[in-house]
Parts: structure tokens; sequence; C-alpha cells
């Protein structure tokens, strides 16, 4: 096996909109070991080779599945890599890879490209994540901070430089930021939740698509804050401290149920329907969305309802192409969409 590491209920309303193209095309680093949609029958093995990149926040869930696929297909080999979301979209609409981890749902120029290429995709929500903002824990002025205090301090026009400047009842510590590159889809989410429109942010800040960078930055500065997804902060809890945001904490609990908000959001892989023509593709995918989603949880993220996951391998079957998530705002259960979709 290779894997490449460069490394809630937050739902959305469903907005129908069209799929990429009318025909997909073959990944050039696919195999083709077949020309319809099929599965290997039940206890057979199966070989080839899936590729995979995109987000980082996404990478942990992929990397944790693919280890878990691979013990009982030896044969199959994994790439898992992680360019950032929008890395991960362009290789996929370049035709490169055969599935797209996305930590947001697919943007319009995304799909756009995707047509020029001919290629269309199906949309699967594969985890819930919480969005978690750090600290050093040597931080010992402050335990929670409000949506209105994260856009202080990260608002494209933002003078804070201490954390005083923040609340006058901290100290006058300097502060310094940590958090994903604009190409992170994480990038894109946190900025509308807190600023009101995504890619607003101010820019002089440790930019990183790699969140252990990150990690390494927030847990080496006394002043420094910065945000990620929940599994980051889960597996460096030693080395963090995690704020609540607007009274909650980020925690499978919270983050499940859709209290702490606005910072839970879905997290997807888009699939080329393409690949869904191979066995191997087919075999991962009713894997990953069967007992694999106990993996969902040892990646660090939280599981979504199992009718969810049932919906979303009923997409994969039909090859249900398009996204129900561009473009909506909070308010349905994810099981919901899924049907909504269906009809």
């Amino acid at each position: 096996m290779k894997i490449l590491r460069s490394l809630a209920a937050f739902s959305l309303l469903a907005v129908m909109i069209s799929g990429c193209g009318n025909n997909g095309s073959t990944p050039e680093n696919a195999s083709s070991t077949g020309s319809e949609t099929s599965n290997a029958p039940s206890g057979e093995k199966v070989a080839g080779k899936i590729s995979m990149d995109g987000s980082s926040t996404v990478g942990p869930v992929s990397e944790a599945m693919a280890e878990a696929f691979t013990q009982a297909n030896p044969d199959v080999q994994m790439d898992v890599a992680v360019s950032g979301t929008g890395g991960g979209f362009k290789k996929f609409a370049a035709g490169e890879i055969d599935i797209a981890g996305a930590s947001r749902p697919i943007e319009d120029k995304e799909i756009e490209a995707c047509k020029e290429k001919g290629i269309e995709f199906v949309e699967i929500p594969i985890a819930f994540d919480g969005l978690s903002v750090v600290v050093n824990p040597q931080n010992d002025w402050v335990e929670d901070i409000t949506v209105a205090e994260l856009k202080k301090i990260w608002e494209p026009k933002s003078t804070v430089k201490t954390w005083k400047d923040v609340n006058p009842a901290w100290p006058a510590e300097p502060i310094k930021l940590y958090g994903p590159g604009t190409d992170s889809g994480t990038f894109d989410y946190f900025t509308k939740a807190i600023n009101g429109k995504e890619k607003e942010s101010r820019s002089d800040y440790q930019a990183s698509e790699d969140d252990n960078t990150l990690v390494t930055g927030v847990s080496g500065d006394k002043g420094g804050l910065g945000y990620f997804g929940y599994a980051y902060y889960e597996q460096n809890k030693d080395k963090l401290k995690v704020l609540k945001v607007a009274g909650v904490a980020p925690s499978p609990e919270s983050i499940g149920d859709g209290t702490y908000t606005p910072l839970s959001r879905p997290l997807f892989w888009y699939v080329n329907t393409k690949s869904l023509d191979r066995p191997e593709v087919q075999a991962f995918l009713k894997f990953a969305l069967g007992d694999g989603t106990k993996n969902v949880s040892e990646a660090g993220y939280i599981s979504l309802p199992a009718e969810a996951y049932k919906l979303a391998m009923e997409h994969i079957t039909s090859k249900k192409t398009g996204t129900a998530f561009k473009g909506a705002q909070p308010g349905m259960k994810i099981e919901d969409i899924l049907k909504a979709e269906k009809k």
C-alpha cells in the first residue's frame, strides 16, 4: 500500500444544480478494470489503484479509510495526498484523481472547470467537523470567545495586535495568528461564518495548508491563536487549549447536535463518475459508507447518522450527480437534504 501524506449538525438547505458535463474521464493514474458500474462479489478481493487528494481536514478520514480498506484488499494501492480543498478540486477537474476531499461544498468555478473537461461527480457527505479555535496552554486569560471578538481579530481591516485590543480585560500580550492558506476550504468556511464573506480576512498571519504546522505554531507561542479541524485539536490536546465559542466548546456531542455554532460543518468526498466504473472504487466506497464508518471517529471526527450514509450509498449506486449543498444555509439535517435530492 502506498499512502502519500502531505498531509452539524451543520446542515444545509438543498440547492439543486446539475452535475459537471455529460461524460466523465478516467483519471490518468487509474486502472481500467471495467466499463460498467459494478462491485466485487461479496468476499472477493479487488485490485487496482485509487487516488485521493484535497482538504487537509478531510485527510485523516481519507487516510484512516484507506488503511482499513487495504488491510482486507492488499492488492489495491491507495494514494492519499493533501493539497487543500481548492488544490484537490483543481486536480479533480483535470481528471488526475478519483476522489477529492473537501471541507466545504464545491463552488461554481470548480463546477465549471469540471464541465470544461467533461467530468461529472457524485457528492458524498462523509463526516461532521467543528472548527476548533485554539490558543497556547500558557494562555490563562481567555476560556471563551465570542463570534464578535473573533471577527474583530480576523476581519480584513483588523488593527488588533494584542489580546487587550480584543478585550480590555485581557493582557497586552502580543497576539500571533495562525490559520489555513487561502486555497483551504477551512479558510473559506471560517471567513464566511465569522466575517460574513468567504475569503474576507486579514492577511498578516502565518498561513499553511498543513494543519500540523499550525499546531506547532500555536503550541510554541504564548500569545498564539489559530483555527483548524477538530481532529487536529484532538490529536494535539496536550499541546493546545481549545476555546469555547459563544459559551460552547467543540466536542463530538456539540458538533453532532449542532449546538457548536457557527463552526460546525459537514465534510465531503467528490467522486468522478467514471471512476465508479471500476470495481475497486465501488468496493472502497461500499466499505467507507458501511463498516468503514467507524473509522470516522477513529480519525477524530464525528460520524453522520446511519441513514445519511445509506442514502449516500444510494447516490453512488445510481450515479446521482451534482450538488445538494452548494450555496445553501444552515437549517436542515443532512439526511433530509439527501432525501430531498433523491426526489
